[in-house]
Parts: C-alpha cells; sequence; structure tokens
C-alpha cells in the first residue's frame, strides 16, 4: 500500500493503490484548504484550484494531469515556478509513496516568478 507523508501536518497515511488524494488526505483529518476555502470550495471537480498541493517527493508515483486540471492549475500564480511540482488532490490519484505540502504559500518574490 502506498504511503502519503504530510510534511506541514507531520502526518504519515497507508492508502489503496490509486487512491484519490483529496479523498484520503481528507479522511485522515489533513486540512487541505487554506481559509474560507474550507467551507466554500469546489468539492473535488477541480474548478476552485483552492486544493493545491507540492509533490515535494514521488511525482513520477502520481496520476499524469489531464487537461482540466493543466488548465485550472495553469491560470494560478502559485503554479509560476511550480510547474514540474505542484498538483490539484482531487484530480490526483496515488499510485506510490509520495511526500506533500499542503498550502503552499504564494512566492511572488520567487526566482522563477519574473522570469
Amino acid at each position: 500500500m502506498p504511503t502519503i507523508t504530510f510534511t506541514n501536518e507531520k502526518k504519515e497515511i497507508q492508502v489503496p493503490a490509486g487512491a484519490n488524494l483529496r479523498k484520503e488526505a481528507l479522511r485522515a483529518g489533513v486540512p487541505l484548504y487554506p481559509g474560507i476555502h474550507s467551507v466554500a470550495n469546489c468539492h473535488g471537480l477541480a474548478s476552485c484550484g483552492s486544493c493545491r498541493v507540492l509533490i515535494t517527493k514521488g511525482m513520477e508515483n502520481t496520476s499524469r494531469k489531464g487537461l482540466l486540471e493543466s488548465a485550472r492549475l495553469g491560470v494560478s500564480l502559485a503554479y509560476i515556478g511550480n510547474e514540474g511540482t505542484m498538483r490539484l488532490a482531487c484530480q490526483t490519484n496515488v499510485n506510490g509513496d509520495i511526500t506533500v505540502t499542503t498550502r503552499p504559500s504564494l512566492n511572488l518574490f520567487g526566482e522563477n516568478f519574473f522570469s
């Protein structure tokens, strides 16, 4: 069974292969949504983008990005500089061990933002 390690929460959970990251995180009590988005979110339809996470280890153990996810992330400022590691939890299936940073902060002054 794959293991998901949540770095901010210092929590590890085991999930069945192919499990949805958003569903498993919420089931384990891991807060995915910042602020008001904990109540006002799209409930896994990839339209709000508020469940974005950084996969810091094991990106190869996740499902491929779909068109809807790519389009939603493409209009997010937080995506700039994190193209290879940012995912929407609601659109990510876990096929192996991964390490996740939830609620990543917006870095408007990072080296990749103005490049």
